[in-house]
Order: C-alpha cells, then structure tokens, then sequence
C-alpha cells in the first residue's frame, strides 16, 4: 500500500505543477494592469514604471513565472493590488471557514446519499422508492443559491429559529456556532447529495443481482451482513469516483452559498477581489481551489487501492 500511495503521488507533482502554470497564465490573460491598480490610475508613467518594476511585471513573462513560483514555495503569494496587503494571511483568515462549510455539507451529502440510496434500491419500485426518487429529483432541480434564500426565509426569518447568516467562530459559543452551521450547509449539501443517491441506488441495483451476493442471502447471514460487507463494499468503488467529482462542486457550489449567507470565506474574498479587479487575490484563489482539487483526487485514488486490493497490487 506504501508503495502505491507513493506512486499515486509522484504522480500528482506534475498535475501540480501543470496547474501552477495554468493558474499563472489565465490570470495574464485577463484585461488590466495591477501596477495601475496599485499606483493609482491618476498616477504619473513614472511612477506607475516603478510600482511596474517593484512587481517585477517588466520581466519576461517566464521570468515572471519563475519568480512568482519561488515566492509560492516560500510561502509569499504576493500582495493586494489595491490595498498593498500580503495575501497570505487574507487567505490564512478566510480558508478554515470554507473548509469548514465543504467538509460539513460533504459529511451530510454522503449521509443522505449513501443511506437513501441503498433504502432505494433495496425497496426498488416500491412507494418508499418513489417517495425517494422524487425528493432527489426534487433537490436536483433547485439551485443551491435559491435552496438558501428559501431557507433564510423560512427558518431565520419567518420562524426566527436559525440565524440568517455570518459565521460564528468562538469556543465559548459553541451553540451559536451549529446554529450559524446549519442552514449553509444544508443548502449546499442537500443538492449535492440528490443525484449521488440516485448513482448510489443505481449501483446497489447492479450488485445486489450479483452471484455472491445471492450466495450470501443463501448461506443464510444476516441482512446488515449481506448489505454492507458484500454489497455496498463492492459497490463503493463507482460511488467513491462520484463523490470525488461531488467535492469538485461544491467547491465551486460553495463561492455562491458563501455569498448568500455571507459566509466569510473565500468565496466572497473572490467575488470581491474580481470586482475591484485584483487579480492576485484571485490568482492565489484559485491555486489553492486547484490544490485541493487535486488532494481530493489523490485521496480519492489512494481509497481505491485500500478498497480493492487488486489495484494497488496490479501497479506494484
């Protein structure tokens, strides 16, 4: 297993690297000059070659890469074009609150999805099935967005239970911080569980007709047994790859949601830096979106290898 793990992440240096240079030239791509924004657009030419210079923007744009680059191994992602802050500790502030809101929502689609799924397919065709089939079709349908307005509405406004939104983060509040919890993620997890639970249910289906899942209903073992050592074992490997791809969406989800519970993640640490156009708040947003996006991918590899041993023993 040491041996796969090893190679699966020799293997993702490069999609690191790759993603560093794709970061790096997308934000080139777009219109402005940070050494205006800096400087002042009343600013003098001179003045504006200086702060040009400083940036190290009068190099060759490899040489720009390069320098950009050992900044980002040592740690300096740069600084604010518009208020000549690090950029560091701005996103050292905001990542744990949008961590925190992923992780959340993603624990509660993996619960709803992996547990009506397999209810579904186990009284397949039958009302509870229908009843299940219709609450996902339900929850696909509604934005994540529009699932939060309504439920601001409803349960922070209308009944006053839950706050509308911000976050809570203080020990010694530790009531105020579930509740400041629950609507955000339940916005952003109930859509992303509604089509996992209907793969996870069309999975179960496959494997529940397999050979030795009848062997096992023959051998007489219990249904907890049959179910989850025999079937839902077999058939995690196909739902692990779909909620590899689920965690991608709900990072995206999550910039949206943040915004409408003014969440103080990077979502709205984004969505303010692309207004005011500071694209080295942005650029370092989105490398460390990327970076997860590729950690979650490598843990994603790495659980098949402990699931199905055939894998990791395939590449050793």
């Amino acid at each position: 297993m040491l041996t796969f793990a090893l190679r699966r992440l020799l293997q993702a240096l490069p999609v690191v690297f790759l993603s560093t240079v794709a970061v790096f030239g997308l934000l080139k791509l777009l219109p402005g000059d940070p050494a205006v924004m800096l400087a002042g657009p009343q600013a003098p030419p001179e003045v504006i070659d200086l702060v040009r210079h400083q940036m190290g923007l009068d190099q060759p744009l490899h040489v720009q890469y390069l320098i950009w680059l050992n900044d980002l191994v040592h740690g300096d992602l740069g600084k604010s074009a518009m208020n000549g802050r690090p950029i560091f500790p701005m996103l050292q502030a905001r990542v744990p609150a949008t961590l925190e809101l992923i992780a959340l929502a993603m624990l509660l689609a993996v619960l709803i999805a992996i547990s009506t799924g397999v209810i579904a397919a186990l009284n397949y065709r039958r009302r509870i099935d229908v009843l299940i089939s219709s609450y996902n079709s339900l929850m696909m349908s509604i934005p994540n967005f529009w699932l939060g307005i309504m439920a601001i509405l409803i349960f922070a406004v209308a009944l006053g239970w839950l706050p509308p939104g911000s976050r809570v983060a203080d020990g010694h509040q530790i009531q105020a911080s579930i509740k400041s919890l629950i609507l955000p993620v339940l916005a952003l997890g109930l859509s992303a569980s509604a089509d996992t639970s209907r793969f996870v249910k069309a999975t179960m289906l496959e494997v529940l007709f397999d050979d030795y899942v009848r062997t096992a209903w023959a051998k007489g073992l219990r249904p907890r047994a049959v179910i989850v050592a025999h079937a839902l074992r077999n058939a995690l490997l196909p739902i692990i790859t779909v909620l590899g791809l689920r965690f991608t969406g709900l990072i995206g989800g999550a910039v949206v949601v943040e915004s409408v519970f003014s969440w103080p993640g990077l979502g709205g640490l984004m969505l303010d830096a692309i207004t005011s156009r500071d694209y080295a708040i942005v650029q370092a947003c989105l490398l460390f979106l990327v970076l997860v996006n590729v950690f979650v991918n490598l843990i994603t590899d790495l659980s098949y290898g402990w699931l199905d041993p055939r894998i990791r023993l395939a590449r050793a």
